[in-house]
């Protein structure tokens, strides 16, 4: 079986060399024809022998074209309508030459472009009517009227033969239009899905890499701001001192977890366990975290939700408020505090940051500055919602944003 498909494999990519030996097949069963009948006339001096020397010599260019029937479909229809055409002119018998037109007619339909099959047809049409009418005009005086019915029929059956060959091409050549459309399409979708993943792995890098920001540069700013505090706290309070490292550990054993976490999901484990992203429901224990780090906090929640946001948005409300309380253990300074707001509307959820302190603006930028920002803006806007941030009026920052309702 396999050997079969080698050969089908071989031939579908070897036209012209497939076309070549059909051809010298051809001919060399045509010639062996001629040569067996020539035999059976011996005489050199009869008219059919000479007839069909020549006949086996005419027909050589004729039965030469089927090597260019699909690689060069024209070509070979153009040719062999021109040596048909002169044979006209000739009485020598070259019926092995005119064996070749059924197969440049299907050839021209099926392989050539369309007008090349159009083409064929006329001109075959055009053969059935002009070899009757030679030979006709050649024995008209000797025919009688049965002969002439007899040539009539004959030339019938050559315009059905030529319409079945030019039908079966055209067939032929509509399949193999179907096939390529078909496989265009299949290379398409190939393509668009290859796209799809190519940018939902450029999404699913551009998620990770705001996860691990929010996790570190919130882990980092508790970690550095309890240290700094903690150095001067130890002094005076030994057991304020213990109670800072603590919570330096308990955050940094957090961060950890979510890195790993994180990670795990990357390397795509089997064994690794999978925690639940934080929501809203965790936002709560986020304020707990954030006071315990020394950030004076007020949460409050006003409103009921008209339907369930998405864990997507969940988590996204759940990362711009770290954010925004991260920043204001930054640069709030150590007096600030905060109030944290989540109102549900008839549109979706408001969230207001607000502290009292010095704002960002009273610290010197820092390089790579504003990418938290920046990243909430770009989270809010996954899901329809807007974000703005800036100086309070009176004093302080204020981070303000909508995330509204996913409904179609």
């Amino acid at each position: 079986m396999e050997f079969w498909q080698r050969i089908t494999h071989w031939t579908h990519r070897h036209h012209f060399v497939v076309d070549v030996i059909v051809a010298v097949l051809v001919i060399l069963g045509v010639e062996s024809i001629y040569l067996l009948s020539m035999v059976t006339s011996p005489d050199p001096g009869d008219p059919m022998y000479t007839s069909r020397i020549w006949g086996a010599i005419l027909s050589l260019p004729m039965l030469a074209t089927l090597a260019w029937r699909r690689t060069r479909p024209r070509i070979a229809m153009w040719s062999l309508a021109v040596l048909c055409l002169a044979s006209l002119g000739i009485e020598y018998d070259l019926a092995g030459g005119i064996l070749a037109v059924p197969f440049i007619i299907y050839a021209a339909a099926a392989y050539g472009r369309r007008w090349d099959g159009r083409f064929a047809l006329i001109l075959g049409l055009l053969g059935g009517v002009l070899l009757p009418a030679k030979i006709l005009a050649q024995n008209v005086n000797d025919f009688s009227r049965g002969e002439i019915f007899g040539v009539a029929m004959a030339a019938v059956t050559l315009w059905l033969v030529v319409l079945f060959c030019w039908t079966l091409g055209a067939l032929t050549r509509a399949r193999r239009i179907r096939i390529q459309a078909l496989e265009d399409r299949a290379r398409r979708l190939e393509i668009e899905n290859q796209q799809e993943r190519a940018l939902a792995a450029a999404d699913e890098r551009a998620h990770i890499a705001r996860e691990m920001h929010d996790i570190v540069a919130h882990s980092l700013s508790v970690i550095i701001t309890q240290a700094d505090g903690g150095r001067y706290a130890a002094v005076a309070d030994p057991e304020m001192g213990r109670k800072v490292l603590e919570t330096i550990a308990q955050t940094g054993r957090a961060s950890l977890a979510e890195m790993r976490r994180l990670l795990g999901v990357l390397r795509q484990e089997e064994d690794t366990e999978y925690r639940p992203q934080p929501g809203l429901e965790d936002i709560p224990h986020l304020v707990t975290d954030m006071r315990a780090s020394g950030l004076a906090v007020a949460l409050q929640e006003e409103g009921a939700p008209r339907s369930t946001l998405p864990a997507g948005a969940g988590l996204t409300a759940y990362r711009l408020v770290q954010e925004a309380l991260t920043n204001c253990l930054k640069h709030a300074g150590p007096a600030a505090s905060v109030n944290a707001t989540l109102r549900w509307s008839a549109k979706g959820l408001h969230l207001t940051i607000k502290d009292d302190g010095r704002g960002a603006a009273a610290d010197p930028p820092s390089a790579g500055g504003g990418n938290g920002l920046r990243g909430m803006a770009e989270r809010v806007a996954l899901y329809d919602g807007k974000v703005t941030a800036g100086p309070a009026p009176g004093g302080g920052f204020t981070v303000e944003a909508l995330i509204p309702y996913s409904e179609a």
